[in-house]
C-alpha cells in the first residue's frame, strides 16, 4: 500500500501551540508531519514530535543523582576467604600466634591467613571495600606489617557504623601442621583483638585429604563468617 508524507516545522509562538509555550524552551521548534495513505484511506494522521534546538537545554533538565546512605539493618553478615602460598624462610602466623613450621605464608604483611579473612568478613558485613583495597600490598608502609593492625582498623569502622560482633565461625583448610595444640591460643588472641567474648568466637580447622596445592601443603586457606548486631 503506497503512502506518502509531508513535514512543516511550526515555532511555538504560533496560537496554535500556545499550551506547549509555557513549558518548553523558545529555541524548540514543533516538527509536525502528516502521513497520507492512500487508495484506501485518504484520513491523515498528524503527531506533534518535540526537537530540542539546544542540547544544553535537555541537559538542563536531568535530575541530579541523589547519594543514598548506607541502609540502617539489625543484622549484617558477613563472608571472607583467603588463601596464602606456602614457602620456606618465612614464618606462619595464624590469628596472631607463631606456629612452628618449617613453611610460612608469602605475603606483603606477616602474611596471617586468618586474620586477613577476618578482616575482610567484617568489611564485607559493612559493605566495605575489601582488605586489598584499603591496604594495598602496592603500598610500602604495609610490607611486613602484623595483621593485627588490619583487624584492629576493621573493628574500629565496625564501631564507627554502630555495630558489633554477634558471633564469627571460621574454617582453616591446610593438611600441616596440626592446629589441635594450638587451636585455643589462637581462638583466645582472635576474641582479644575482636574485643569479643571467646564464646562467640568459633574456630575450626580441616586438612584437604591430600588434593591439590592445599593437601599437597603448599597452600593454606581460610573462610570466616561473620554476624554484626546494631548496637
Amino acid at each position: 500500500m503506497a503512502t506518502t508524507s509531508s513535514c512543516y516545522t511550526s515555532p511555538f509562538h504560533t496560537g496554535a501551540f500556545s499550551k506547549q509555550q509555557s513549558i518548553l524552551p523558545s529555541s524548540t521548534s514543533l516538527l509536525t508531519c502528516s502521513t497520507r495513505r492512500s487508495p484506501i484511506s485518504l484520513r491523515s494522521i498528524s503527531r506533534p514530535v518535540v526537537v530540542a534546538a539546544a542540547a544544553n537545554a535537555v541537559e538542563a533538565e536531568k535530575p541530579a543523582v541523589a547519594i543514598t546512605p548506607s541502609k540502617i539493618l539489625p543484622f549484617r553478615v558477613g563472608h571472607g576467604f583467603d588463601l596464602h602460598r606456602l614457602e620456606p624462610g618465612y614464618p606462619l602466623i595464624i590469628g596472631g600466634i607463631d606456629i612452628p613450621h618449617d613453611r610460612g605464608c608469602e605475603a606483603h604483611s606477616d602474611g596471617d591467613v586468618l586474620l586477613h579473612c577476618v578482616v575482610d568478613a567484617i568489611l564485607g558485613a559493612l559493605g566495605l571495600p575489601d582488605i586489598g583495597q584499603i591496604f594495598p600490598d602496592s603500598d610500602p608502609k604495609w610490607k611486613g606489617a602484623a595483621s593485627s593492625v588490619f583487624i584492629k582498623e576493621a573493628v574500629r569502622l565496625m564501631d564507627e557504623a554502630g555495630y558489633e560482633l554477634g558471633n564469627l565461625d571460621a574454617t582453616l583448610i591446610l593438611q600441616r601442621p596440626k592446629l589441635s595444640p594450638h587451636k585455643e591460643a589462637i581462638r583466645a588472641n582472635l576474641s582479644l583483638l575482636l574485643g569479643a567474648d571467646p564464646t562467640v568466637v568459633n574456630l575450626k580447622a580441616k586438612t584437604h585429604e591430600k588434593v591439590d596445592s592445599l593437601g599437597e601443603n603448599r597452600s593454606i586457606a581460610a573462610h570466616t563468617v561473620v554476624l554484626l548486631m546494631k548496637k
